[in-house]
């Protein structure tokens, strides 16, 4: 864990705002449903789990909503610029910076992007409505 080895790492959770029971469960310290309208496969939760939301309360600084553009911006971009495929899901800690480039200017930043399990519709729809 990163803050093993540097305690004034901050820990920042993303989950879609079309699926936000684990981000207002880790907000509320409680178990909350919620529904789920996410293409975000990796992202639709429309329940919060007690396991995992102890470790998220106990690890998180922070747990932030992104929108479903920003999911499709950020995808669009890790494709575009590394030539990595990457699903959504994966994406989700790109969108969070890019939605809040202020919040981490001037700051060394890591994200985790992982999961390249998309399907040739959901590529398909990232640049679907792009103008030409």
């Amino acid at each position: 864990m990163a803050k093993a080895v540097r305690s004034s790492v901050e820990v920042i959770g993303v989950q879609s705002a079309a699926a936000p029971a684990a981000y207002r469960s880790w907000q509320a310290g409680a178990l909350v449903e919620d529904a789920t309208g996410t293409f975000a496969e990796g992202l639709a939760t429309r329940t919060a789990f007690e396991l995992p939301q102890r470790i998220l309360r106990e690890l998180l600084d922070d747990f932030v909503l992104v929108s479903e553009d920003a999911l499709k911006a950020a995808t669009r971009l890790m494709i575009e610029k590394t030539r990595n495929l990457v699903e959504p899901a994966g994406a989700a800690a790109l969108a969070a910076v890019m939605g809040t480039p202020g919040r981490f200017a001037g700051r060394k930043v890591a994200i985790i992007c992982s999961g390249g399990n998309i399907s040739p519709a959901q590529l398909t729809g990232l640049w679907a409505h792009e103008p030409a």
